[in-house]
Parts: C-alpha cells; structure tokens; sequence
C-alpha cells in the first residue's frame, strides 16, 4: 500500500493542484486540521502566488474578521496605513499577526504596487465578527451601512435616522459580555431594542437592494460591496445574538449554523468578483456536516463549504489538507495503519494527492480515523474522500 501511494503523491504546487480539476472553479478552498502553525500558512502563500502568477486569481480571503478585513484590502490595494498597523488590526484571532500572514500582506502590496486597479490583488476576511467565545456588537456594521444610504439616497426613504440606531444599540458592552455564551440570559439579543434592530437592518438592506441601480451609478462599485458586506454583517450579528439568548438545546446548534451561514454568504459575494483562493479550517470547508464536541454533547450542522457547495456545485472546489506531527502540542508521529501513517512515510515537502486514487489505494475497508488527543487538531476522515476534490498533506509542523 505504501508504494502505491508513493506512486500517486506528486510536490505541491498550483499546477499540480488545478491539475486535479475538471475546470478553474470560482472558488477553490484549501482547508487546514488546525490552526496558527506557521507552516500551513507558508504553504497557503506559495500556492496564492503561483494562483496569481500562473492562474489568474486575484483575491485570497481568509478565515478572519470580515469587516477587519477591509484594513487590510485598503493597504493591500490602495496602500492606505502601514503595514504594521494594518498586521496589528486587520486579523481576528490570536494567531492574525503571525510571520506569514504578515509576509503574504507585503507581498500583496509590492506585486499591486504599479499596477492598474482591474490587475491588482485584494483581500477579504470572509469570517464573521464573532467566535465560539463572543460576537461584536452591530454597531460597527450597521452604521456603516446606514452611512453608506445616508450619503446617497433620499433621507426620506429611510426606516430611521443614526440617532435612533445609537440610542438602541445602547453600551456596545452589552452585547460583548462574554458571560452570554453559556448564560443565555446574560444576552441582549431578545431584547426590545434588539428586536427593533433585527426590523430595522431588515429594512436598510432591503433599501439597498432596491435602491442598487441608483447606487452603482452614483458611487464606484466597491462601495456598493462593502454596503452589502455591512448589511450581511449586521443582520448576521442580530440573528447570531437572538439565538445566543434562547435558552432551548437549538442554541448553539443554531449559533454555529449562523456563523458558517455568514461564511457562506461572504463567499458567495467574493465569488462574483471573480476566482479566489478561499483558506479556513477544514470544517468550515467541507461538504459533509461539521460536527463538534462541547459541554452539552455532539453538535451538528452544515458549513460554509456545504452551503456554498449547493449554491454553485462544479464551480466551488475543496482540497483538506492533512499533516503528520505537531509536536509541541502532544501530536506525535501517527500510527501507521492510518491514513496520515501511510502519508508520513513520504519524503519530505507537500504533497497533493487525487482522493479516487487515494481511496483506492486504501482499499476497503478504509483505515480508521485517527484519534487526536489534543483537541485543536481534526485529523482527516478517510470515509470523506469521496467529497473532497484533493489531499495536501504537510508533514512536520515546526516547533514556534
């Protein structure tokens, strides 16, 4: 068996990666098992820049904050900032700053540099402003958007003016008690106000898209994007906070059902933009249903990848990406009756593998999965490679 996977692992490249596919999809999405190794994120530069150089993409958006995310496409395409202040607040998470997240910004500024706008490359954080420990307030989303109508429309059509949004959105550290997680009545997403707010964002992302012939006329057409991206963010919040106050067992499944929900809808925007190079983790990513283990048991629901998956079919790509050792999280050398087993026997470098080919040089029964103990890596399903459209598999991770 061993052999016949060394016949059909071939060096990571883009070539090697599109390679793989009937046809350029809109969106090709390359999954991580974990997050912050510096390793995976070098490869996820390597192949943008070949995209980019050798396949015509021109945006990378990533598993970060969306609107946080519109620092870094500023500078990236306009040079608005600098590249440290754009490091230090354009990425969510703990691991946004990292050294390769920092290098893939300075090299999208030097290859956009000279050249015209419809050439350059951008960036899009396609997360929403939350995580499993907290949401952002609305506020951010909501008045930008109300901004965006209020300097183009007739003020007269207007569901409500920006003193009426601030006096109910209220202290925004109402809505960021991070208490609400697992105190539903700490939430203030069932509130008077908040049900107002639902009505209202509803109202103001329904002017927007009556009022679209006028504003793509009136304003250049990023503009008219980010007022979408304002409107999805702030009704995603809402709904996100609504469901952080129910009290039933729905809770979280629906919680984490918005957020991938967001996910999907960011992605679905970029995807009419043109190609782009999507990277998040692996159960963002995938077709079949996520699943996660939290204080109340086994939780189920359908990403980002699923749902864009039933949107756009043939033209959304998945490749899970697969990796060997984290050693300094407990993740040792893996047992070799698994799949990463029979992987870490490749020379060293990624590798991308065609998942028929490796199904089939698994035979049946395919292994069983691999069981981590340390629970922020997600090793690879074998039993998923009949919906996953390549395998990349990395095999050391690097101590920091």
């Amino acid at each position: 068996m061993a052999e016949r996977i060394q016949d059909i692992a071939h060096p990571l490249d883009a070539a090697a990666l599109v390679r793989l596919l009937p046809a350029p999809p809109r969106l090709l999405a390359l999954g991580e098992p974990t997050h912050g190794e510096d390793a995976l994120l070098d490869v996820r530069n390597d192949l943008f820049r070949q995209l980019v150089e050798q396949h015509g993409y021109r945006t990378i958006t990533i598993e970060s904050d969306c609107l946080r995310g519109l620092v870094v496409d500023d500078y990236v395409t306009w040079g608005t900032g600098t590249l440290d202040e754009v490091v230090e607040r354009g990425f969510s998470h703990p691991w946004g700053p990292s050294a390769p997240n920092r290098e893939l910004v300075r090299w999208m500024r030097a290859y956009n540099e000279d050249r015209p706008a419809h050439e350059r490359v951008r960036f899009a954080g396609f997360d929403g402003p939350l995580e499993i420990t907290g949401a952002a307030s609305p506020r951010q989303a909501l008045t930008a958007l109300h901004d965006c109508l209020s300097a183009l429309v007739d003020p007269a059509l207007l569901p409500c003016d920006a003193d009426t949004l601030d006096r109910l959105l209220g202290s925004d550290d109402r809505w960021t008690d991070p208490g609400a997680m697992t105190d539903a009545a700490r939430s203030v997403g069932r509130s008077a106000e908040a049900g107002e707010l639902r009505t209202l964002a509803a109202d103001l992302v329904s002017l927007l898209d009556e009022q679209t012939p006028h504003l793509l006329a009136s304003a250049a057409r990023d503009g008219w994007e980010r007022a979408r991206l304002y409107g999805r963010t702030a009704t995603g919040l809402l709904t996100y906070h609504y469901w952080m106050a129910e009290a039933s067992p729905a809770r979280m499944t629906r919680m984490l059902g918005v957020r991938d929900r967001m996910m999907a809808a960011n992605l679905l925007a970029l995807a009419e933009r043109g190609p782009a190079f999507v990277h998040a983790h692996n159960s963002h990513l995938q077709r079949e249903k996520s699943s996660m283990r939290m204080w109340q048991g086994r939780l189920e629901w359908w990403s980002a990848g699923a749902l864009v998956d039933a949107r756009l079919g043939g033209e959304y790509a998945f490749v899970a990406t697969a990796l060997g050792t984290i050693r300094h999280e407990g993740v040792d050398t893996p047992p070799p009756d698994t799949v990463e087993g029979l992987l870490y026997a490749l020379p060293d470098g990624p590798r991308v593998l065609d998942p028929a080919l490796l199904a089939g040089a698994l035979g049946d029964p395919r292994p069983a999965p691999r069981v981590s103990a340390w629970f922020g890596y997600a090793p690879l399903d074998p039993g998923h490679l009949d919906t996953v459209d390549g395998v990349v598999f990395v095999k050391d991770m690097p101590r920091p």
